[in-house]
Protein backbone atom coordinates (compact mmCIF):
# COMPACT_ATOMS: atom_id res chain seq x y z
CA UNK A 1 0.00 0.00 0.00
CA UNK A 2 2.70 2.42 0.82
CA UNK A 3 4.00 1.80 -2.83
CA UNK A 4 1.11 2.68 -4.47
CA UNK A 5 0.24 5.83 -2.51
CA UNK A 6 3.99 6.83 -2.96
CA UNK A 7 3.68 6.12 -6.56
CA UNK A 8 0.24 7.72 -7.11
CA UNK A 9 1.59 11.12 -5.71
CA UNK A 10 4.37 10.80 -7.65
CA UNK A 11 2.16 10.44 -10.65
CA UNK A 12 0.32 13.73 -9.48
CA UNK A 13 3.35 15.53 -8.85
CA UNK A 14 4.61 14.73 -12.90
CA UNK A 15 1.44 15.95 -14.12
CA UNK A 16 0.84 19.05 -11.84
CA UNK A 17 4.68 20.00 -13.09
CA UNK A 18 3.67 18.97 -16.49
CA UNK A 19 0.75 21.73 -16.37
CA UNK A 20 2.54 24.40 -15.16
CA UNK A 21 4.65 24.06 -17.97
CA UNK A 22 2.66 23.90 -20.78
CA UNK A 23 0.44 27.16 -19.26
CA UNK A 24 3.76 28.90 -19.51
CA UNK A 25 2.30 31.44 -22.14
CA UNK A 26 4.53 34.04 -23.57
CA UNK A 27 3.45 33.77 -27.48
CA UNK A 28 5.76 31.03 -27.93
CA UNK A 29 5.62 26.90 -27.50
CA UNK A 30 9.37 26.96 -27.14
CA UNK A 31 12.47 28.31 -27.34
CA UNK A 32 15.64 26.46 -28.09
CA UNK A 33 18.88 26.98 -26.15
CA UNK A 34 22.08 26.76 -27.72
CA UNK A 35 25.85 26.43 -26.11
CA UNK A 36 28.37 29.04 -28.02
CA UNK A 37 29.15 27.67 -31.18
CA UNK A 38 26.35 25.25 -31.62
CA UNK A 39 24.01 27.75 -33.22
CA UNK A 40 23.01 26.58 -36.62
CA UNK A 41 24.66 29.69 -37.97
CA UNK A 42 27.64 28.86 -36.68
CA UNK A 43 27.58 25.90 -39.13
CA UNK A 44 27.47 22.99 -36.29
CA UNK A 45 26.33 20.17 -38.44
CA UNK A 46 24.63 18.57 -34.86
CA UNK A 47 21.47 16.62 -34.85
CA UNK A 48 20.52 17.90 -31.49
CA UNK A 49 19.87 21.50 -30.08
CA UNK A 50 21.56 21.12 -26.38
CA UNK A 51 18.17 22.15 -24.33
CA UNK A 52 14.45 23.62 -25.20
CA UNK A 53 12.52 25.49 -22.75
CA UNK A 54 8.56 25.13 -22.72
CA UNK A 55 6.64 27.85 -23.25
CA UNK A 56 3.34 27.03 -23.80
CA UNK A 57 1.58 24.34 -25.85
CA UNK A 58 0.21 20.61 -25.39
CA UNK A 59 3.02 18.29 -24.51
CA UNK A 60 2.64 14.94 -26.55
CA UNK A 61 4.53 11.83 -25.20
CA UNK A 62 5.36 9.44 -28.40
CA UNK A 63 5.67 5.68 -27.52
CA UNK A 64 8.40 4.30 -29.10
CA UNK A 65 8.45 4.00 -33.12
CA UNK A 66 10.35 1.61 -35.22
CA UNK A 67 10.35 0.50 -39.17
CA UNK A 68 7.61 -2.35 -38.07
CA UNK A 69 4.39 -1.77 -40.23
CA UNK A 70 1.48 -0.72 -38.27
CA UNK A 71 -0.07 -2.83 -36.89
CA UNK A 72 1.54 -6.04 -36.88
CA UNK A 73 1.13 -8.98 -34.56
CA UNK A 74 2.61 -9.57 -30.75
CA UNK A 75 3.61 -11.68 -30.22
CA UNK A 76 5.60 -10.41 -33.33
CA UNK A 77 6.13 -12.88 -36.56
CA UNK A 78 9.04 -12.38 -37.92
CA UNK A 79 7.91 -13.40 -41.36
CA UNK A 80 5.47 -10.04 -41.40
CA UNK A 81 8.80 -8.41 -41.61
CA UNK A 82 10.73 -9.97 -44.64
CA UNK A 83 9.54 -7.82 -47.00
CA UNK A 84 11.34 -4.74 -45.05
CA UNK A 85 14.49 -3.00 -46.10
CA UNK A 86 16.47 -3.55 -43.53
CA UNK A 87 19.46 -0.39 -43.72
CA UNK A 88 19.56 2.74 -41.46
CA UNK A 89 18.55 4.73 -44.22
CA UNK A 90 15.12 2.86 -44.93
CA UNK A 91 14.58 2.04 -41.24
CA UNK A 92 14.61 5.94 -40.19
CA UNK A 93 12.67 6.86 -43.05
CA UNK A 94 9.77 4.61 -42.46
CA UNK A 95 9.90 5.83 -38.15
CA UNK A 96 10.44 9.44 -39.26
CA UNK A 97 7.15 9.48 -41.26
CA UNK A 98 5.27 7.08 -38.76
CA UNK A 99 6.65 10.12 -36.38
CA UNK A 100 5.22 12.76 -38.80
CA UNK A 101 1.89 10.93 -38.94
CA UNK A 102 1.93 10.51 -34.97
CA UNK A 103 2.31 14.06 -34.29
CA UNK A 104 0.06 15.25 -37.45
CA UNK A 105 -3.14 13.04 -35.49
CA UNK A 106 -2.49 14.73 -32.27
CA UNK A 107 -2.75 17.86 -33.98
CA UNK A 108 0.78 19.30 -34.58
CA UNK A 109 3.73 18.77 -37.32
CA UNK A 110 7.25 16.89 -37.32
CA UNK A 111 9.04 20.87 -35.86
CA UNK A 112 6.71 20.59 -32.94
CA UNK A 113 9.06 17.58 -31.44
CA UNK A 114 11.38 18.93 -28.53
CA UNK A 115 12.87 16.01 -27.68
CA UNK A 116 13.23 12.25 -29.03
CA UNK A 117 15.65 9.53 -27.58
CA UNK A 118 16.81 7.01 -30.28
CA UNK A 119 18.20 3.48 -29.37
CA UNK A 120 20.49 2.33 -31.56
CA UNK A 121 22.00 -1.18 -32.78
CA UNK A 122 25.61 -0.32 -33.43
CA UNK A 123 25.89 2.93 -33.41
CA UNK A 124 29.38 3.06 -35.57
CA UNK A 125 27.33 1.07 -38.27
CA UNK A 126 24.34 2.94 -38.41
CA UNK A 127 24.94 6.52 -36.96
CA UNK A 128 25.34 8.81 -39.99
CA UNK A 129 22.69 7.43 -42.35
CA UNK A 130 20.39 8.04 -38.88
CA UNK A 131 21.61 11.14 -38.66
CA UNK A 132 21.79 12.23 -42.76
CA UNK A 133 17.46 11.32 -42.73
CA UNK A 134 16.51 12.36 -39.56
CA UNK A 135 18.64 16.13 -40.08
CA UNK A 136 16.55 15.72 -43.46
CA UNK A 137 13.25 15.60 -41.46
CA UNK A 138 13.76 18.04 -39.17
CA UNK A 139 14.81 20.89 -41.68
CA UNK A 140 17.39 23.67 -41.38
CA UNK A 141 16.81 24.91 -38.55
CA UNK A 142 14.79 22.93 -36.29
CA UNK A 143 16.86 20.32 -33.72
CA UNK A 144 14.90 18.83 -30.61
CA UNK A 145 17.00 17.76 -27.88
CA UNK A 146 18.11 13.99 -28.21
CA UNK A 147 19.97 10.81 -26.88
CA UNK A 148 21.65 8.13 -28.15
CA UNK A 149 21.16 4.67 -26.53
CA UNK A 150 23.01 2.03 -28.05
CA UNK A 151 21.37 -1.28 -27.33
CA UNK A 152 22.75 -5.56 -28.05
CA UNK A 153 18.82 -5.62 -30.04
CA UNK A 154 15.00 -4.39 -30.00
CA UNK A 155 12.26 -6.72 -28.66
CA UNK A 156 10.37 -6.09 -32.48
CA UNK A 157 12.82 -8.61 -34.58
CA UNK A 158 16.69 -8.74 -34.65
CA UNK A 159 16.64 -7.43 -37.73
CA UNK A 160 15.73 -3.35 -36.57
CA UNK A 161 18.48 -1.28 -35.95
CA UNK A 162 16.35 1.94 -34.69
CA UNK A 163 13.70 2.54 -32.48
CA UNK A 164 12.65 6.27 -31.39
CA UNK A 165 10.63 7.83 -28.89
CA UNK A 166 9.74 11.46 -28.50
CA UNK A 167 8.01 14.43 -26.65
CA UNK A 168 6.14 16.96 -28.58
CA UNK A 169 4.99 20.18 -27.95
CA UNK A 170 1.85 21.32 -29.74
CA UNK A 171 0.90 25.14 -29.72
CA UNK A 172 -2.40 25.75 -28.34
Amino acid sequence: MRYRTSRIRSSVLAGLVLIVIAGCDNGTSFDYIHLPGTEPAAGANMPFTSAIRVRSGDVVFLSGITAAPVPHSHPHIPAEFDQLDFSAEAQTEAIMERLKETIAAAGGEITDVIQVTRFVVDIDANQDGINTVMNRYWGENHRPASTSVEIVRLATDPRFILEVEAVAVIPN
